[in-house]
Parts: structure tokens; sequence; C-alpha cells
């Protein structure tokens, strides 16, 4: 299908119709995202007051747990003392944390509870968002800023849960949270991968790493 809607990360205007329930969901043809109109996002005002419920303490040894899922594999590919950026930190930094307690120099980044955009102005050997790309409502914006943060050989450790299939989609509980917009897939990582001439690999059923080549 041909629409003036257009996908969220390639921008792509050829898309079908992939399921529907309180909300309709699209597949972008050409990058494989799954995405939720633009009609059908809530507002920041909206999106905010969800998140404010949230308890992600940093002293909380099970989301620590969750959170080691993303850290340990990019722990293995990165020197020591490196400079990291935590994008999507929320209310309580717990990961950048995690990675200060290893050696590593730190920042914060998130557009709610620590808005300061002097972050991109410096590069990076590694960036992680963790469960926050599902939230994004311009994808190809925002991940774009991040390669760019990006030093050469750095990582770009992405977590959030895969689609698989349109059969799984209907059983899966994470389209289920009204922030989540858009759901990617191994295909659109590999695209991703292929855009931006990058190395990728997936430790973890949720976890991506993508590295940024010097030439």
């Amino acid at each position: 299908m041909i629409s003036s809607q257009q996908c969220p990360l390639c921008h792509s205007h050829h898309w079908d119709a992939f399921y529907q329930d309180r909300r309709d969901y699209y597949q972008c043809l050409k990058c494989d995202l799954v995405f939720v109109g633009k009609h059908q996002q809530l507002t920041l005002e909206n999106e905010k007051a969800i998140y404010d419920q949230h308890n992600n303490s940093p002293d909380d040894p099970q989301y620590r747990q969750f959170l080691s899922r993303l850290m340990n594999p990019v722990l293995k590919v990165i020197k020591a003392q490196s400079s990291g950026l935590d994008f999507g930190s929320g209310p309580g930094p717990a990961l950048a944390i995690m990675f200060a307690e290893q050696g590593h120099k730190m920042k914060n980044y998130d557009i709610f509870y620590a808005d300061n955009k002097e972050v991109f102005d410096s590069q990076y050997d590694f960036i992680c968002a963790t469960e926050v790309v599902e939230h994004l409502a311009q994808p190809k914006e925002e991940l774009a800023r991040l390669w760019t943060c990006l030093k050469y050989n750095g990582i770009l450790a992405l977590m959030t849960k895969r689609v698989i299939s349109k059969e799984a989609f209907a059983q899966w509980h994470y389209k289920n949270d009204q922030t989540h917009i858009c759901f990617f897939s191994t295909k659109t990582f590999q695209w991703l991968a292929d855009n931006w001439r990058a190395e990728v690999s997936f430790p973890e059923k949720d976890v991506v790493l993508f590295k940024k080549k010097s030439s």
C-alpha cells in the first residue's frame, strides 16, 4: 500500500496493514519496522504521566540484573575507562551508575528527566538505550543523532523486544503498552546496519550491538 503516511524509521511510504486491536499497526515494506500511526500516539504529557508511575531504582537488584543483559555484552567489547552515554536514562539513571561502578565515564540524557542537549556535542566510545527505541516517534532522527555522536569503532547498544511474526505479535504483551509505538525485528536491525555500514550482533534475544566501522 502507498499512502501519505510514512515509516518513521526509513521514511518510506510503502507499508502494509499488519495488525489491529485498539490501535492500528503497520509494517514497512522497506525496513520491516512495525509502527503505530501518529494519530494514535499519546501526547508527551500523557506519555510522561505513565513514565512517572515507573519505579526503576538503581538500588533494585532485579532491575540491575535486567540491565546487565545489555551491560555485560558491552563490557566485553569496550576498553577500560571508556566514555559512555545512557540515552533515555529515566528518572533513576541505573545503567549509568552500573557502568560508572566499572570505571567508565558516563553521561545521561532523557527528554523528560535529564533534558541536557549538550551531551550531543560530545562523542562517545559507547552509547546505550535500554527499552527506549520502541517509544520513539522519530526513530530515524534520534538514531542518526546517536550514530553521529559515536566514535569510530564505538558501540551502539539497544535493548528492545523484537517482532517475530504476525501470529506472535497478536499474543504479545509488549504491544499493549500505549507508549510503545515502534517495533523492530532482526530484519529491521540488519537494515539499519546496512544503512550505517556497521557490524551488527545479537548477544541476547532483546539486545543488539552495532559497531561503527572506521572506514
